[in-house]
C-alpha cells in the first residue's frame, strides 16, 4: 500500500513538474514579444532526456487519431508510422509494454520505418504504452536515448503522468494546450477522394498515404493538394 502511495505521489508531481515546465515557457515566450506558441512536448521531451518526443492518441484498431510533437524529426516519424502501420508506437499499444530498438535493429524489426528513422536523423526510439485501467489509450515515444535511459523508470513516470494526469485528469486538456494535430486536413481529402471516386474511405486514405511515401513529402502536403484540386489520384 505505501509503495502504491509513493508511485501515486510521483506521478502527481510529474504532472506538476510538465504543467509548471510549459507554464515557463508560455511566460518566456510571452515574455519576449509572443510569436509562436511553445509546445507542451518540448517540454516532456525535455523530461524524457532528449529533443525529440511525441504522443499519440489510438484508436481500437491502434490507428493514429492525434498525434503531438515535441520538433520536426519525432512528428516525421509519427508520420511515417501513420503511413506505413507498422513501427514501435503500434507495437508498444498492441501489447501493452514498452519497445526500445535502436541501430540496425530498426531496419530488421520495421524495414520501411527504421530506413525511414535513419532519413530524419534518428537513430534510436522508445515506445510507451499510456494504458489506463484495461485499455490503452496512446503511446509516448521518445527518440535518441541511450539504452539505459529507454528502460528507466523516469520514462515511465512521464507516460503515467501524461495518461493519468494531462490527458485525462480533473485538470486534464486532451489538445495539450493546442499542440495536439487531429489530422483533420487528411481526414478532409480522403473524404473528398472517396465521394468523388466511390472508394472507401479506408482505401481512399490509403490511397494519400501511399502517395505521400512515394513522394517522400508530409501526408498534410499531399492532402491539401487533393483538397485544392492540384493534385488527382485515381
Amino acid at each position: 500500500m505505501a509503495r502504491r502511495h509513493r508511485s501515486v505521489a510521483e506521478r502527481h508531481l510529474t504532472t506538476a513538474r510538465l504543467q509548471q515546465a510549459y507554464a515557463l515557457r508560455l511566460a518566456e515566450a510571452e515574455a519576449a514579444g509572443g510569436g509562436a506558441r511553445p509546445l507542451f512536448m518540448a517540454g516532456v521531451a525535455e523530461a524524457c532526456g532528449t529533443r525529440s518526443a511525441a504522443l499519440t492518441l489510438i484508436g481500437r484498431d491502434l490507428s493514429q487519431l492525434a498525434v503531438a510533437a515535441s520538433d520536426r524529426p519525432s512528428r516525421g516519424a509519427q508520420d511515417l508510422e501513420y503511413v506505413l502501420t507498422a513501427g514501435p508506437g503500434r507495437d508498444a499499444a498492441r501489447d501493452r509494454r514498452v519497445v526500445y530498438a535502436s541501430g540496425a535493429s530498426l531496419e530488421r524489426r520495421w524495414p520501411g520505418y527504421g530506413s525511414g528513422l535513419f532519413a530524419l536523423g534518428l537513430r534510436s526510439v522508445a515506445a510507451l504504452p499510456l494504458n489506463v485501467a484495461s485499455d490503452c489509450i496512446g503511446v509516448l515515444t521518445v527518440f535518441d536515448l541511450s539504452s539505459a535511459l529507454a528502460r528507466a523508470g523516469k520514462l515511465r513516470e512521464v507516460a503515467a503522468a501524461l495518461a493519468d494526469g494531462v490527458l485525462l485528469g480533473p485538470d486534464a486538456d486532451p489538445g495539450l494546450y493546442g499542440g495536439t494535430d487531429l489530422r483533420a486536413v487528411v481526414h478532409q481529402a480522403s473524404g473528398m477522394l472517396s465521394e468523388q471516386s466511390g472508394r472507401s474511405p479506408g482505401d481512399a486514405l490509403a490511397l494519400i498515404k501511399a502517395r505521400a511515401f512515394a513522394l517522400g513529402v508530409p501526408l498534410e502536403t499531399v492532402a491539401q493538394r487533393v483538397i485544392s484540386g492540384e493534385l488527382e489520384l485515381t
